[in-house]
C-alpha cells in the first residue's frame, strides 16, 4: 500500500511539473554578430572616388539599448559579437588622411539584427569639417516644481580652423505649418523650409565682419541673459552669455545691457524667444534669404536640428538639413542636448547628438 501511494505521488509531481513548464524562447537574445568593412573616398578633386580602408575609424552604433562606440582595426574592419536583437543605425567617421578640414562619414540605417551575423560595407563620403554648427540646445528647464524654464539657451560652435562671422545670420524657431507636411518641411517642393515662427538675427548684413567667432570657440545665445540661479537654484547662470535674444517689440522683455542683442525680425511676435521644452525645430541660416514668409532657402541654411520626445512622433525637418532627429530629455530634468563631439555634424541627428546630465554653456 505504501509503495502504491509513493508511486501515485511521484506521478502527480511529474504531471504538475510538466504543466508548469514554459516553452523555450524561439530566439536567444545577445547572440547577434556584425562585421563592418569601412571604406572612405579620399579623392581630393571632383573625379572618380578613390576608396581606401578606414583604419582606426570611430564607429557609433545606436539602438534601443543606447549608444556603443567602437573602432575599426588596421584593415578598416569591425567585428562585434554578443549583440542583443534590435534595430541598429551605424555611422563611421574619421579625418581625411591628407586634409584635416575634411571628414569622411558613412552611415547604415535600420539594420534589423537578430541572432545571425550581419555583414556589410560602409562607403564614406567627404563632408567639410569647417564652419559653424549648433552645438548645444538647453530647452527643458532645471529641476524644479514651479514650471520654470526661462534659462533656455542655444550654443554655436566654430569647428573650423579660421575665423567666421555672425553678421546677419538668423536663428529661427520653426514650429508652424502643422497642417501641411510639418515644421521645417519643404511644403511647396520649391527648395525651402516652411513653418518659421520666430526669427532673430545678429546685427549687420551677411558678409560683414563685425561679429567674429574664433576657431574652436563657442557662442552662447541666452533667451534671457541673467543669473537664473537667483530664481531657481538648480537653473543656469547666463549672465555672462555672449548674446541675448531681445525682443524690441515686447514691453516686458528684460535686456542685459552688458550682453549684445539678437534682434527680433517679426513685429507680430511680442513675447520672449522661447522654444518648446521637448519638441521643436531650430535652424540657423546665413541670412542671405531673410524673407521668412515664403520659406527659407535650403541653400542658405548653415545648420538645423529637430528634437522630439519619441521615436514614433513625426519627423518633419527636411532631410537635406538633417536626415534624422534627436531625442529630447524629460522636461524639468536639468538635462541638455549636445553634440557628441564639438561641432561634428554628419547631418544625422540621432548619431550626432546625445543627452547630457547638465547644461554646459560655453564649454564641452
Amino acid at each position: 500500500m505504501n509503495q502504491m501511494i509513493k508511486y501515485l505521488l511521484t506521478i502527480t509531481v511529474i504531471i504538475l511539473l510538466a504543466s508548469c513548464r514554459q516553452e523555450p524562447p524561439l530566439a536567444v537574445d545577445g547572440r547577434g554578430e556584425m562585421t563592418i568593412y569601412a571604406m572612405g573616398d579620399t579623392a581630393l578633386v571632383d573625379s572618380t572616388p578613390v576608396f581606401v580602408k578606414m583604419t582606426n575609424a570611430k564607429v557609433i552604433l545606436a539602438s534601443e539599448y543606447g549608444m556603443m562606440i567602437k573602432y575599426t582595426d588596421e584593415n578598416g574592419v569591425l567585428n562585434l559579437n554578443g549583440l542583443p536583437a534590435s534595430i541598429y543605425s551605424i555611422t563611421v567617421r574619421m579625418s581625411h588622411p591628407l586634409n584635416p578640414n575634411i571628414l569622411l562619414v558613412g552611415n547604415l540605417r535600420e539594420i534589423d539584427l537578430g541572432a545571425e551575423r550581419f555583414i556589410d560595407t560602409i562607403y564614406a563620403s567627404q563632408i567639410a569639417n569647417t564652419g559653424i554648427a549648433i552645438n548645444e540646445i538647453y530647452a527643458g528647464g532645471p529641476l524644479n516644481n514651479i514650471f520654470f524654464f526661462y534659462d533656455q539657451f542655444i550654443e554655436l560652435y566654430n569647428y573650423g580652423d579660421s575665423v567666421k562671422y555672425l553678421d546677419g545670420m538668423m536663428v529661427m524657431r520653426v514650429s508652424g505649418n502643422s497642417d501641411g507636411k510639418g515644421p521645417g518641411a519643404d511644403e511647396g517642393d520649391d527648395n525651402d523650409i516652411d513653418g518659421v515662427t520666430y526669427v532673430f538675427k545678429f546685427p549687420g548684413k551677411p558678409g560683414e565682419t563685425n561679429h567674429p567667432i574664433l576657431p574652436k570657440t563657442y557662442k552662447v545665445l541666452a533667451s534671457t541673459a541673467v543669473n537664473h540661479k537667483n530664481t531657481v537654484a538648480t537653473s543656469v547662470d547666463l549672465s555672462n552669455a555672449d548674446w541675448e535674444f531681445y525682443n524690441q517689440y515686447s514691453f516686458s522683455d528684460f535686456d542685459n545691457p552688458n550682453v549684445p542683442n539678437l534682434i527680433n525680425m517679426r513685429s507680430d511676435r511680442t513675447v520672449d524667444f522661447l522654444i518648446n521644452l521637448v519638441s521643436d525645430v531650430i535652424v540657423v541660416s546665413s541670412g542671405v534669404d531673410s524673407v521668412w514668409e515664403d520659406g527659407i532657402d535650403i541653400s542658405t541654411i548653415i545648420d538645423g536640428i529637430q528634437y522630439k520626445s519619441s521615436h514614433t512622433t513625426r519627423k518633419t525637418l527636411d532631410s537635406r538639413v538633417d536626415k534624422s532627429y534627436m531625442l529630447s530629455p524629460v522636461k524639468y530634468s536639468g538635462k541638455s542636448m549636445r553634440r557628441r563631439e564639438p561641432g561634428v555634424d554628419t547631418n544625422d541627428g540621432l548619431l550626432d547628438w546625445e543627452n547630457i546630465p547638465a547644461a554646459t554653456p560655453g564649454f564641452h
